[in-house]
């Protein structure tokens, strides 16, 4: 059994792992606008991005590199005001009807309302893992830590350090992992009013346009993907894959307690636990324990 000292000094190290301060990621070396180059600004030698959306078009942005395994972490600042109907999309993905993804979307919102943040993860091209949470503060009146923490044994979406959801590695067991394909990071802010807001209901008010989302400080601190020898050198048990090391194995007693406090106050949609959506045969992760 660890000592408490040995506890504390795990969970030191973990909180400092995920803070904000260490972001130092740059835009104009890092990624590329992939569509709606016109509306999106790049500023602040590199370190903010805005991306915009109005009629005529939304924007996104993708990174130059693929990366099996590491932390993916950006600050984020959420479309204020009115936002139904828009997504901000922040998420990892390989390429092909079979690929891997992990995803954070955010879902506008009529003024007042809490924005929903989407998350799910797909593998072989395999999704329906959705989990939705409310957030516990106002994600448009300042910059948020969101990180994907992606290793062999898990993945780990933080928001401003904490836990939000483990996705566990159990591909020995038949259930898919992303661990066979490098991905690119994504961002973008987009017209998904056919379903983001209250199913679709809702729709956005074009006379509060245009809307914006601020980036800030993206980084990836990941193994670059440089081809199929990456599935063995990414994961290799070394000093310099951090991401594999003993504490990022298992979440410590600070951080699980935080994570029940985000699931038990804010989660709003499980896929585990939506019988009715999936008739009863629920995928087998949802019988497996995730931390």
């Amino acid at each position: 059994m660890r000592s408490f000292h040995g506890l504390v000094a795990v969970a030191f190290i973990s909180v400092i792992a995920f803070q904000s301060c260490v972001v130092n990621g740059n835009f104009y070396r890092d990624v590329y606008f992939n569509w709606g180059a016109k509306h999106a600004y790049m500023y602040n030698n590199g370190d903010n991005l805005d991306l915009v959306l109005d009629k005529t078009a939304g924007s996104g942005v993708q990174s130059y590199n693929s990366f099996l395994f590491g932390s993916i972490e950006m600050l984020i600042k959420l479309v204020p005001g009115n936002s139904a109907g828009t997504v901000t999309a922040y998420y990892l993905s390989s390429t092909g009807n079979y690929h891997d993804e992990i995803d954070f979307e955010f879902l506008g919102n009529s003024s007042g309302q809490p924005y929903t943040m989407h998350t799910n993860i797909f593998t072989q091209g395999k999704g329906n893992r959705e989990q939705q949470f409310k957030l516990w503060f106002d994600p448009t009146a300042d910059f948020h830590n969101y990180t994907i923490h992606w290793n062999p044994t898990a993945v780990v979406w933080f928001v401003d350090s904490i836990p939000i959801r483990v996705f566990r590695n159990y591909k020995s067991e038949g259930i898919g992992f992303p661990n066979q394909q490098g991905m690119q990071v994504y961002s973008s802010l987009w017209n998904a009013d056919n379903w983001a807001t209250r199913g679709g209901l809702v729709k956005i008010d074009w006379s509060c346009a245009p809307f914006m989302a601020g980036l800030k400080k993206f980084n990836a601190r990941a193994c670059k993907w440089e081809g199929p020898l990456s599935i063995i050198k990414c994961a290799v048990p070394t000093p310099f894959n951090w991401w594999t090391s003993r504490v990022y194995k298992q979440l410590n007693w600070d951080q699980l307690g935080k994570m029940k406090w985000v699931q038990d106050n804010y989660m709003i949609y499980n896929y585990c636990t939506d019988y009715k959506r999936f008739g009863g045969k629920m995928a087998p992760e949802c019988y497996k324990p995730q931390y």
